[in-house]
């Protein structure tokens, strides 16, 4: 996967998020690894009013794993309407990424990345692909797909925002079903799996009309979207590969990390 970026991100607001990873840092005793955007900036279809997802991945120093209590292994700061900031602790982040959580995997393919501690976040890289799984990751999409369509798009007039959110988990899945790997964040990469002009057209235009207006716009349905959409969600599902599980290496890679930035 690619991690450079391909979208820019505003001076100001980079500044910002980078000086509140720093004030997290120092109020809470950890070392942030890896930060990243994303949400609909990531996904590359953000609307003029779009807020910023920062997401990130932080590592405690040893004596928080050495107490009887669970410790909170999350850190949330949702500071306005603009900015949204959370984490989540490197042995969540890990017991997540053994399960080849979708979420965590779009994180580290973000085209936005804010910060990324070296060679920390190669190795994490490294894991992402060694514990990806297919069948995991095509449930998860087809999943979300399958409840956003019938929570948003069965009105006669729909907002342009939740098309996207049932077309690019189920483009994913059409990526995972063609064996091309893990599934791209970009949207645009994504429909690559199209090869259909007139339904390309379709979503181009939408696109343009996402981009150009704000989040709560809305119009009428769009059928040939519909169309494709309904058969999609009845696709059969294919013989997948599933990933050998090696859990002492994620142990091995934890200690590490703790020890490294003690």
């Amino acid at each position: 996967m690619e991690h450079a970026e391909r979208h820019p991100l505003d001076s100001a607001m980079r500044a910002r998020v980078l000086e509140e990873l720093a004030r997290i840092e120092r109020e809470r005793n950890v070392k942030v690894l890896y930060a990243c955007e994303s949400g609909s900036r990531a996904w590359g279809f953000s609307s003029t009013d779009s807020d910023y997802d920062v997401r990130f991945v932080y590592v405690e120093k040893p004596d928080w794993f050495i107490q009887v209590s669970e410790a909170r292994d999350v850190i949330e700061r949702p500071l306005d309407d603009e900015l949204d900031i959370s984490g989540w602790e490197l042995r969540k982040t890990l017991g997540l990424l053994r399960k080849s959580n979708p979420a965590l995997l779009e994180w580290l393919d973000s085209p936005l990345v804010y910060h990324r501690e070296e060679p920390a976040t190669r190795q994490l890289y490294e894991l992402a692909e060694a514990f990806y799984s297919p069948p995991a990751a095509r449930n998860h999409y087809l999943s979300m797909a399958r409840k956003n369509f019938r929570g948003y798009l069965q009105g006669e007039t729909v907002r342009f925002k939740k098309y996207f959110y049932v077309l690019r988990p189920l483009l994913a899945v059409r990526w995972i079903d063609m064996g091309l790997g893990r599934p791209p964040m970009t949207f645009d990469a994504l429909l690559k799996t199209i090869d259909d002009p007139l339904l390309l057209e379709e979503v181009d235009e939408l696109l343009r009309l996402k981009r150009s207006v704000d989040e709560s716009a809305h119009g009428p349905r769009r059928p040939a979207l519909h169309g494709f959409i309904e058969t999609q969600l009845e696709c059969p599902v294919p013989a997948l590969p599933r990933t050998r599980e090696d859990s002492p290496r994620l142990d091995r890679y934890l200690r590490e990390m703790v020890y490294s930035y003690a």
